[in-house]
């Protein structure tokens, strides 16, 4: 091939993939942090209309390992069954979880044959991944591409930079902090992509949380726990709080 023929396809976009990524900006919002003993993923539901049920957002893989959805949920439940039939499948074949780091590149591989064969689409969603092994809590972002990146925070769909630009600032405060602190941080993240209008609430918030048993434990994980509904409350509560105890430390600097 001339130097010319090369440039030509070294420029050419897949297009699909491109639409894939569009759709997954214009999903609602999820979040996903981790500290070195959990990892937590927060997802903001939405409905389509008001006689509709909220669209659901994290969802448990296994009793180690959760996912949450921004894009397509039709493409979602078609991965989450994948991964769900890959986790039992290690349970029965090894006698074991299977760890994190190899689903997630299994669905990578998955979703990016989509992009070589003809007949096929991307799929249109993208996913954090939220798992424990022996090494600890992970989080890892999966892109319609089959890009996959194992980060400390991420947020992904519509309006998640601002969701990012709160993670960056305080990520120095929940490296280290506790499960329940965690959780306040990825509720504080997610409520910072609202518009005005709108606030956190039972109905349109879900939380899922997986982990190690204790500090320092090893072998020994914390299942894969998800709070929807009324579970939520004292979760939202809380964040009401360090938000008054925080607006109180502001004023007490100013009037001094």
């Amino acid at each position: 091939m001339t130097d010319s023929c090369l440039k030509q396809l070294a420029a050419r976009r897949i297009f699909q993939v491109e639409y894939a990524q569009e759709a997954v900006k214009q999903g609602s919002v999820v979040v996903g942090l981790v500290n070195k003993t959990h990892a937590v993923l927060v997802g903001l539901k939405r409905n389509a209309e008001e006689l509709s049920s909220y669209q659901k957002k994290v969802i448990e893989i296994d009793s180690h390992m959760g996912i949450a959805i921004a894009g397509l949920a039709s493409d979602a439940r078609v991965l989450s069954n994948y991964m769900k039939q890959q986790s039992l499948g290690s349970r029965m074949t090894y006698g074991r979880p299977i760890p994190p780091d190899r689903i997630v590149s299994q669905i990578a591989d998955r979703a990016q044959l989509n992009t070589q064969q003809y007949g096929k689409r991307p799929y249109g969603v993208g996913l954090l991944v939220a798992g424990v092994d022996e090494a600890g809590p992970h989080l890892f972002e999966f892109q319609p591409s089959g890009l996959t990146h194992e980060m400390l925070a991420c947020a992904i769909g519509a309006r998640s930079q601002m969701a990012r630009t709160y993670l960056e600032r305080n990520m120095d405060k929940f490296l280290n902090c506790s499960r329940d602190e965690l959780i306040t941080h990825g509720l504080r993240a997610l409520k910072e992509t609202l518009s005005q209008d709108k606030e956190l609430t039972i109905d349109n918030t879900s939380v899922g949380i997986v982990g190690l048993a204790g500090e320092g434990a090893k072998g020994k994980f914390e299942s894969f726990k998800l709070y929807e509904g009324q579970d939520t409350v004292p979760l939202l509560e809380a964040v009401e709080q360090s938000e008054s105890g925080g607006n109180a430390g502001e004023s007490m600097e100013v009037d001094s």
